[in-house]
């Protein structure tokens, strides 16, 4: 977030509420305010940890996030060539080779 107010610094949040009103709020007609926050926090519950999502590879978001190693642990940052344009005592993030991503599973919910 650059913090200029486009349109890219709320598209993650507007994507969210988008998906939590076209799959609970619109299918359910509630009767109280305690009815629609029971209701709206059961759905985020299974948002979070139930529901699969295309863009993180089928996975769940809890699993997306509790099966991610640390940032310096992906990397793998190899040391500088002798001879190469970098003469830097320690490596930056130029250096780094790809990350790998973990392998995907396929999951239904139910």
């Amino acid at each position: 977030m650059d913090g200029k107010a486009a349109w890219r610094d709320n598209v993650f949040v507007e994507r969210l509420w988008r998906s939590v009103k076209y799959e609970e709020v619109y299918l359910h007609a509630y009767a109280s305010v305690a009815e629609a926050r029971a209701g709206l926090g059961r759905h985020l519950g299974f948002y979070n940890a139930r529901r699969p999502h295309s863009s993180l590879g089928a996975r769940t978001p809890d699993q997306a996030y509790l099966t991610q190693a640390p940032l310096c642990g992906r990397l793998k940052i190899s040391p500088p060539v002798s001879g190469s344009r970098s003469s830097r005592a320690t490596p930056s993030l130029r250096d780094a080779q790809t990350p790998e991503y973990y392998p995907t599973t396929r999951q239904s919910f139910h």
